[in-house]
């Protein structure tokens, strides 16, 4: 928690005399009870409600206004990306609106004041990726261990997001947000057989999006991350086989960083220029989601996505 968040919750438990009381809450009630008792407060909350009061908190809250895309355009271009991807292997899912919580918190190891918390165990979707991974593992779990897997389990979404981090008005920054996302999983069956088969199948699924779509192409930006044994090797690997398929896809170094741990061993950006406009438009990389979900080093998985509003904003 920040400093001023931390400030604000002592000033509000010091006010009820209760200096412990989020620690009770967090640790002496089960999820079932919490949930009871924040039930109860927002019926109340609620109930001493006015017309007014709702209507206020619609004209102060970021988070509830429409989106700026044009409606039409956006269900046709999340219908266009759909279909290439599912012509190229890529199964299409709808998934919930929600997550539970702490999805983002626990796998990605996002704070968890970044995304909507909510009740009954759940939190607003602020990364579409993170419950595809949740998907696949029960999928598997659901098939059994003695269940023999064979190439690559592929799934996609169009999903709207919402965040929490404040930008101010940075341009494309927005609270909520649609997304095109992709999930790969699969084994590890050595010599980076399965980071290099599923990196490139994503990238020609986004090239093959921007060129029927758009008339443009992607370059990508790759940028080392912590979290892998060989990092340089595993960019090594993945250039060399795209050296070997003729992608002739435009590849330049972004700045290695090995804090950072939501990737592991290499990160990928996502750009493009449409109509003189040049747009970082997502990104992508391996992250370990699926082994800490099934407790199984073995697995392996990459996830991208891509800003949909972005592309229809002027």
């Amino acid at each position: 928690m920040g400093l001023e968040n931390r400030g604000d919750l002592n000033r509000i438990l010091n006010r009820l005399n209760q200096p412990d009381l989020a620690r009770m809450l967090a640790e002496e009630l089960s999820g079932s009870d919490l949930n009871t008792l924040l039930l109860e407060v927002f019926r109340e909350r609620t109930g001493a409600s006015s017309a007014a009061d709702l209507f206020r908190r619609y004209t102060e809250n970021r988070f509830v206004h429409p989106a700026q895309a044009d409606p039409i355009a956006l269900k046709q271009l999340e219908l266009d990306v759909l279909k290439i991807a599912a012509l190229r292997d890529m199964t299409p899912i709808q998934l919930s609106p929600v997550a539970p919580l702490g999805t983002a918190s626990v796998m990605a190891k996002v704070d968890q004041n970044n995304v909507i918390s909510a009740l009954r165990g759940t939190e607003a979707v602020s990364d579409a990726t993170n419950l595809l991974a949740l998907h696949i593992c029960e999928v598997l779990r659901g098939e059994g261990e003695s269940h023999k897997r064979s190439g690559l389990m592929r799934l996609c979404t169009t999903h709207r997001h919402v965040r929490a981090q404040y930008f101010g008005d940075v341009p494309g920054m927005l609270p909520h947000f649609h997304l095109f996302c992709m999930v790969s999983a699969g084994l590890d069956t050595g010599s980076y057989g399965f980071e290099k088969q599923a990196f490139w199948e994503q990238i020609e699924i986004y090239r093959a999006i921007f060129r029927q779509r758009f008339g443009s192409d992607v370059e990508l930006i790759f940028s080392v991350r912590g979290g892998h044994r060989d990092a340089e090797g595993l960019a090594a690997r993945i250039i060399a086989e795209g050296e070997a398929r003729n992608c002739g896809v435009k590849l330049t170094w972004g700045m290695a960083n090995a804090d950072n741990r939501y990737y592991e061993g290499l990160q990928f950006t996502i750009k493009t220029t449409i109509a003189g406009r040049e747009l970082l438009i997502g990104d992508g990389g391996y992250v370990n989601w699926t082994q800490q979900l099934l407790g199984n080093r073995k697995e392996r998985l990459l996830i991208s996505a891509i800003g949909l509003d972005r592309l229809l904003l002027p």
